[in-house]
């Protein structure tokens, strides 16, 4: 079974977050390969959990989608793609990912933003925005 089988994005984590809560949260799933945490300079934090079993993956995004941690409703899917190595420079090649570029026709533009905001917290926001339910 491949890496991304086995490897659970968790997103809407506090940004206060250590890697101590997330195994917490999933160690009764079964056994943690690693845990990967991201903090943002904003919130949401998020991470990936790599399990030893597919198995154990699929029941952790059945127990713990939408579970609530310190306040916050967590998110956990399948990544997408896997994990990717932090020995791999992942913004090498144009922003894409193991070198895939997908261009279409849509743009987004997005004007108002003060001179100090980067496209990582305009990446952080959407992410969160996206996870809310309405």
């Amino acid at each position: 079974m491949g890496l991304s089988t086995r490897t659970l994005f968790v997103g809407n984590l506090p940004g206060d977050t250590i890697v101590k809560d997330v195994e917490d949260i999933f160690y009764k799933y079964g056994p943690i390969v690693e845990i990967d945490l991201k903090i943002p300079p904003r919130p949401p934090a998020f991470a990936f959990v790599e399990f030893e079993d597919a198995r154990d993956a699929e029941d952790a995004i059945h127990g713990r989608d939408g579970y609530k941690f310190d306040g916050h409703h967590i998110r956990v899917k399948l990544a997408h793609g896997g994990k990717i190595s932090s020995s791999v420079d992942r913004y090498s090649n144009g922003g894409s990912r193991a070198g895939i570029t997908r261009r279409t026709k849509y743009r987004v533009n997005v004007t108002g933003l003060p001179r100090s905001a980067s496209w990582q917290d305009l990446k952080v926001s959407f992410f969160f925005l996206s996870t809310q339910k309405c």
